[in-house]
């Protein structure tokens, strides 16, 4: 899951404990987000920064459910075309979990080869939410070599 931190961290995860992650407005990060279960382990991918990376993980701790901020017209998130009969957006919350000892930098995920195919590392397609592998979680979390 990437997020901007100046918007909102790792920290601000870690300080609230758990967190809605509201506000997916693409198709198919929301699609990879409705696939999410309780128990999945996340990275949490500091984007917007001198070195983008992941810098963390969390936890899915809800199944998806509606994203109230489409319904709520003061919100940066409004759809006007979704309605409680037919929600278009989703969220699943997600509880802090772990801050890596130094960032996982993008460049160096570029580099691994259980991430050449990983939409994180191709230009120009960086989705909010994408897929990693079980092989790719065990690469990062790995301690270095």
């Amino acid at each position: 899951m990437k997020t901007e931190p100046d918007a909102f961290s790792l920290e601000d995860l870690r300080q609230r404990g758990r967190e809605p992650w509201e506000g997916i407005r693409n198709y198919q990060a929301r699609n990879f987000l409705r696939g999410m279960r309780i128990g999945d382990g996340v990275f949490i991918y500091h984007s917007r920064v001198a070195a983008p990376g992941i810098v963390g993980t969390a936890e899915v701790v809800t199944t998806a459910y509606p994203d109230p901020t489409q319904f709520d017209p003061q919100s940066k998130y409004y759809d006007a075309a979704s309605s409680l009969a037919r929600p278009r957006w989703d969220l699943v919350d997600v509880a802090y979990r772990h801050t890596l000892a130094k960032p996982f930098p993008l460049e160096r995920l570029r580099a691994l080869p259980e991430f050449a195919d990983s939409p994180l590392v191709r230009k120009g397609n960086r989705l909010s939410i994408v897929p990693i592998t079980a092989n790719q979680w065990d690469r990062v979390l790995q301690p270095a070599r």
